[in-house]
């Protein structure tokens, strides 16, 4: 195999990461597609795509080819998906890579055939399928080898994936269509329903991450909301508190508490043990969210840690996966070949 020819691809509801062997993480770019709907012709990919959301003219739409997890325009995906591998591997026609891919625990053979011919299509020669949490406890260090328990939450934009591991494989799991897109959503709704101001998917995302919170603050801390006005229509600006974030974000976290108590539930008692000793461990980038990790300790009563650069855990354990596919267990990866 020829150096850099081997990518792990996190292909997230709100970010592509592209690893490749030998080299790390290539690309980190927003899984957005700029689209002219006259022409059907892409216009921008990325994070050129993403400064376009909510200020494209009629002709041209910004989109995401992905909700939940899973592809929900194929035709799109796959050529997001091509681009961002020309892009990362460059051009050459007679060297195709194989690709890793990670997929959502909860998905299902319908949704893992689209992926495979997805990124069949976009130029791999060999596609394998792996379940994001396994991923996520190889990036974050885990070893998940052995016998002993090991639980991780990641919570991405699309989904959050909760799994208790042992040997390798998944024992017990919970994957639930909450995650950092419907927070950006709660905090939207909160707006319009308490203030009467209409807000935009960057806005709410950006208030999430300046001031969002998911446990009380030490202090508090405030926030200038710009939009519009729905008495008026014109545009107004309000100052927003932490403590307001906390009352906008409280379902989807409960949500996502509920699913971690969930697949507590139904961990062996044994593995329940190793888990109490060790504690939790957070990936995605929801895990940056502040006090979420006390906010689940106070749910679960067990220690819960943050992994290191948690939004690159992902993508970082197919890059390891890839350089062990034999040792890999069955479990954790679906070894395909192209199907066309």
């Amino acid at each position: 195999m020829a150096f850099g020819r081997e990518v792990g691809i996190d292909l997230g509801t709100a970010n592509v990461l592209v690893y490749l062997k030998g080299k790390g993480i290539v690309l980190d770019e927003p899984s957005v597609v700029a689209l002219n709907e006259e022409t059907n012709e892409i216009v921008a990919v990325g994070e050129d795509a993403r400064q376009m959301l909510g200020r494209t003219p009629a002709s041209i739409v910004a989109l995401r080819p992905l909700k939940g997890g899973v592809i929900s325009d194929y035709d799109v995906t796959e050529r997001m998906l091509k681009y961002f591998i020309r892009k990362a591997c460059g051009r050459s026609p007679f060297m195709k890579p194989n690709i890793m891919i990670c997929v959502p625990s909860g998905v299902t053979e319908v949704e893992k055939r689209a992926v495979i011919e997805a990124a069949t299509e976009a130029g791999g020669k060999s596609v394998y399928l792996m379940e994001e949490p396994i991923a996520a406890a190889i990036g974050a260090g885990l070893d998940i080898s052995g016998p002993e328990g090991k639980m991780v939450i990641d919570i991405g934009g699309g989904t959050s994936d909760v799994a208790v591991i042992s040997m390798g494989t998944i024992v017990s799991s919970q994957s639930v269509k909450v995650a950092g897109d419907i927070m950006d959503d709660s905090i939207i709704r909160y707006m319009r329903k308490e203030h009467k101001l209409f807000i935009g998917e960057r806005t709410a995302e950006k208030m999430k991450i300046t001031i969002g919170t998911a446990y009380p603050r030490g202090e508090s801390v405030t926030y200038v909301c710009r939009g519009r006005d729905l008495v008026t229509g014109l545009p107004k600006s309000y100052d927003v508190t932490s403590e307001e974030m906390l009352a906008a974000l409280d379902e989807p976290l409960t949500a996502i508490c509920e699913a971690v108590h969930r697949a507590l539930e139904n961990t062996p008692p044994e593995l329940a043990a190793d888990i109490s000793a060790t504690g939790l461990v957070m990936t995605g980038g929801g895990a940056l969210l502040n006090g979420i990790d006390k906010r689940i300790k106070a749910r679960t009563g067990i220690e819960v840690y943050i992994a290191d650069a948690p939004m690159n855990c992902v993508a970082l354990g197919t890059g390891k996966a890839l350089n062990s596919l034999d040792a890999m267990g069955v479990g954790a990866v679906n070894r395909r070949k192209p199907l066309i």
